[in-house]
């Protein structure tokens, strides 16, 4: 038995996973906006509350995925999207409040260990888990392990720059968009929903989310059209540079774009113009658990059957 916790910036969610990994229990609360201490008292509050329904004993470990790391360096937050994590050390004050091991992630790597464990990356050796949300993540996982690197940032593909850069439409990717990062033209700029929305917002003036540009797209809308057709080649060329240095046995892709059922035609089909391949045959996935895979994942941190070993 395993608990895992998907720390959210608006929402914290935990489970417990049997040794099959059935779900025996699961939770949603709030996450205390911007509150440090809040954050870590509401998810000991969920531990225990989990831990209580299922019968669980004060030695099941607990995952946590978050959205940043835990510096090797300092073992603090670091990269966090929720700005009161950073520079704190959760893991040693989240192991203090629910007296349990504790094991934290960065919540992209739970979504790729989850759908390796047992989802549409399961069986595969290799295995790169995309998100494609607000912003743009990634985690490797290899043999069912997270591969975190000694600067725990393996698998931040969204902050390398836009690959093959040219003029789409009209219009130069160079040097592109403002990143909050701080440097300019990142991946997540253009692939994440917010450079989709803004892509289609400079062609045509209208501000759509990407639910609305689907449907617009669907309904013979032209701009939507070709908006989406470049964010198809902009896909197919990044992932194209992660196959080039990874060659992964499969690609699974989360978050809400990752719902464009298109992409898992037309991406495979426009990525082998820059794969260093005479064929590239990888799978290019749609998830299995869908926003369940953050906590699962979670809670695969720890040794188990079909988890993550360590």
């Amino acid at each position: 038995m395993r608990i895992g916790i998907d720390l959210g910036g608006t929402k914290i969610e935990g489970i417990v996973l049997g040794p099959d990994g059935a779900e025996r229990a699961r939770r949603r609360a709030d996450t205390p906006g911007g509150k440090y201490g809040g954050t870590v008292a509401a998810i000991a509050e969920m531990v225990a509350a989990l831990a209580q329904e299922s019968g669980l004993g004060p030695d099941t470990p607990v995952g946590v995925g978050i959205p940043g790391a835990v510096s090797p360096a300092s073992g603090l937050v670091k990269n966090a999207n929720s700005a009161c994590l950073i520079g704190q050390p959760l893991d040693a004050d989240l192991a203090a409040a629910l007296g349990r091991p504790v094991r934290l992630a960065n919540d992209a790597d739970c979504f790729a260990v989850s759908e390796a464990a047992d989802g549409a990356g399961a069986g595969m050796d290799v295995v790169f888990g995309v998100i494609l949300g607000t912003g743009v993540g990634g985690g490797l996982v290899v043999r069912g392990r997270p591969l975190a690197g000694p600067n725990a940032i393996a698998g931040e593909w969204g902050h390398n720059p836009m690959p093959w850069p040219m003029a789409e439409d009209g219009l130069d990717e160079r040097p592109g968009p403002q990143c909050y990062c701080g440097q300019t033209g990142c991946i997540e700029t253009f692939l994440s929903g917010p450079g989709l929305a803004r892509d289609f917002e400079t062609r045509s003036g209208a501000a759509l989310d990407p639910r609305a540009i689907a449907a617009a797209a669907a309904a013979g809308d032209a701009v939507a059209e070709a908006t989406l057709a470049r964010y198809e080649r902009r896909l197919a060329r990044a992932l194209a540079s992660v196959i080039n240095v990874v060659d992964p046995d499969v690609i699974v892709l989360g978050g809400g774009l990752s719902n464009l059922e298109r992409l898992y035609v037309s991406v495979p089909e426009l990525w082998q113009d820059w794969v260093f391949s005479d064929l590239c045959e990888t799978p290019l996935r749609k998830n299995r658990h869908g926003d369940s895979s953050g906590v699962r994942g979670a809670a695969w941190l720890w040794p188990g059957n079909g988890g993550a070993s360590g």
